[in-house]
């Protein structure tokens, strides 16, 4: 694929699986595909599950403007806050150059980096780390843990993330979500869902105390491996923070678009 390519399969992946992980959170969950926007809003505590993003390729400064604006009223309409997620890569150079002025001009304020990733990376060897056991989640507390881990990870309070996930049944049938157990106690998660022929992960994090051992590249490649295991699936697509951008190449991710996550200015 060429760089372009995979940041419009990137952009679409997101719309995909967003659309499943929303309306597995509330059935009248806002989701809708506009003129050059994607809302995938289930108005939940957990913000991730609150977002907007935009779908043209090649979007000019002008029409930027009048997209980040739509946005802004879209997400000044909810009651929880969430994401417009950009994607640098489908926008005209000069609408590039321009678009946190262009952003703050519509209401919205930069909260903080991504990248688009993908590859044709599977099947992945059957993981390991002297620390850890891998286990499945398939259980309300097993998932609780799941919750609490990215709560803690990206910094929200613990009742939003498990207002995220407890009581859903796609994390503990579809999704190939998995533990990291360190000694019996869960210090990283990570997890993969089947869409569009490609394997999607989601939701990776790692307690802070336990940052930088590993922990979340081996539970990456755990649920990498038993998602390609159960569907035969080679290709793989994510969304990483800064936080992951370095560990998902050596699994063999490559990087396409960069990206801006946008909240509403306060």
């Amino acid at each position: 694929m060429t760089g372009r390519t995979e940041s419009v399969e990137s952009m679409e992946q997101l719309a995909l699986v967003w659309r499943a992980l929303v309306l597995d959170r509330d059935a009248d969950a806002d989701v809708r595909d506009l003129p050059g926007i994607a809302v995938r809003w289930a108005d939940s505590r957990f913000a991730f599950w609150n977002c907007i993003t935009l779908t043209e390729v090649g979007t000019d400064t002008a029409l930027l403007g009048q997209r980040l604006s739509q946005a802004a009223d879209i997400m000044r309409s909810k009651q929880q806050p969430g994401f417009l997620w950009l994607f640098d890569d489908l926008l005209a150079q000069e609408a590039r150059a321009g678009v946190r002025t262009a952003a703050e001009k519509a209401g919205l304020e930069y909260a903080f980096p991504g990248t688009g990733m993908a590859g044709d990376l599977l099947p992945v060897p059957e993981p390991s780390h002297p620390d850890l056991t891998f286990v499945r989640v398939t259980t309300d507390e097993q998932l609780q843990a799941y919750a609490d881990l990215n709560s803690s990870a990206y910094g929200f309070p613990p009742e939003h993330g498990r207002d995220g996930l407890l009581g859903s049944t796609l994390w503990k049938t579809r999704v190939h979500a998995y533990l990291g157990l360190r000694d019996g106690v869960p210090v990283t998660c990570a997890g993969t869902l089947e869409a569009d022929g490609r394997l999607f992960v989601v939701l990776v994090a790692t307690a802070p105390q336990w940052e930088r051992r590993g922990y979340g590249e081996a539970v990456t490649r755990k649920a990498l491996y038993e998602g390609a295991r159960a569907t035969g699936l080679t290709r793989a697509t994510l969304h990483a923070t800064a936080a992951g951008a370095p560990v998902y190449p050596r699994i063999g991710f490559r990087p396409n678009s960069p990206m801006g996550f946008y909240g509403l200015r306060a």
